[in-house]
């Protein structure tokens, strides 16, 4: 018996052994992303969110993403960001001080991925409802240790491979303290300077700015208008014409002021504004195939929270501060590679996974 058991176990190793082993199969390579479109609602948390989407009817564009994740945001100096610090995290990757403005926190520069992506040939784009040389726009084209320092954050647009932009600040490249305009030495760069966006729309510039404030632009309640989901609208066209691909980063600057005012209708208008541009923006990306979106915030801002109000539809707003908070805050993503914005993460993370979705690392 004990040897019938023997020849058995051998008959069925040699017949495995003539079975030719299964290929596994391989998985197809993910091909790289064309373009990548980054969006900040500064100040933005759930609750933000969560009230605008009261606000519009319980509906927003925002629900048409595919994966949500969390980023981590505090900075190399402090539990609660700063959009300076926030804006360098998603900038050039690394967590840096309080009031960076793309540096270390040693204060020495490290290429922003909107250089990178220069560098490479591709496009870019920023749009923003606050100055141009803020905290969030102007970390991705400038390097300095303070971002107080505008006047010297315009200056850096000079040597950037920045396309188009619009934005507020005007003040700080036309009219700055010592009475000179770096408006010529942007113009010597190729730049040319629209007085609206028919005539943005219009240039053959390969390099096109256009101001729509002499400082900060108006909230979208007192008139400032959908100039946000407009100008993404001007811009997408001439990015998107650029054979190697773009990097456009569009901000929803004033939410965060809002959560600073403890002023929910400021909050929910700023939402609904950005939101606006959301649906454009995912509009784009659905049709073309190959872009990434991803949407995220800098920091919450207010500690905005919803409770219960007499209407059993409405809600009472209830702030815990005037300043940002050091929860973590959601990473919506849409398109090709979004997958990878799943997960809890760093707020630097973000700036990787772009890298890695347009194949540089």
């Amino acid at each position: 018996m004990y040897l019938a058991k023997r020849i058995l176990v051998l008959l069925l190793v040699t017949v495995a052994s003539c079975n030719p082993p299964k290929e596994v199969p391989t998985q197809p390579e993910k091909k790289a992303v064309k373009n990548i479109i980054f969006m900040v609602g500064d100040g933005m948390g759930l609750t933000q969110a969560t009230a605008g989407l009261v606000a519009n009817n319980f509906k927003l564009n925002l629900e048409r993403v595919q994966y949500v994740g969390l980023s981590k945001t505090f900075s190399s100096d402090a539990l609660i960001t700063d959009s300076a610090a926030g804006a360098t995290a998603f900038s050039i990757g690394e967590k840096s001080y309080n009031g960076a403005i793309g540096v270390m926190p040693d204060s020495t520069s490290r290429e922003t991925i909107l250089e990178t992506a220069g560098s490479k040939g591709l496009a870019s784009g920023l749009i923003a409802v606050c100055t141009i040389t803020h905290a969030t726009p102007g970390s991705f084209y400038a390097h300095q240790p303070s971002r107080n320092m505008h006047e010297e954050i315009a200056s850096d647009m000079i040597d950037s491979p920045l396309n188009y932009f619009v934005g507020g600040g005007r003040k700080y490249f036309a009219t700055r303290k010592d009475s000179t305009s770096i408006l010529p030495a942007l113009e010597e760069k190729g730049f040319s300077f629209v007085e609206s966006l028919d005539a943005f729309k219009s240039s053959s510039s390969e390099k096109i700015g256009y101001f729509i404030a002499d400082g900060d632009p108006a909230p979208v309640a007192k008139g400032r208008g959908p100039i946000l989901s407009d100008a993404v609208e001007a811009m997408l066209p001439k990015l998107a014409n650029d054979p190697e691909g773009f990097f456009l980063m569009v901000e929803g600057s004033q939410i965060d002021w809002g959560g600073h005012s403890n002023d929910s209708d400021y909050i929910t208008s700023e939402m609904i504004d950005f939101d606006n541009a959301i649906g454009k923006v995912l509009d784009f990306a659905a049709k073309d195939g190959n872009t990434l979106v991803v949407i995220t915030a800098d920091h919450e801002t207010g500690g905005f929270s919803i409770a219960e109000a007499e209407d059993p539809w409405k809600f009472e707003p209830k702030f815990t501060t005037g300043h940002h908070t050091g929860t973590m805050v959601p990473v919506y993503a849409f398109g090709a590679g979004s997958e990878a914005f799943a997960g809890i993460y760093h707020n630097t993370e973000i700036y990787h996974k772009m890298m890695k979705a347009y194949g540089w690392k």
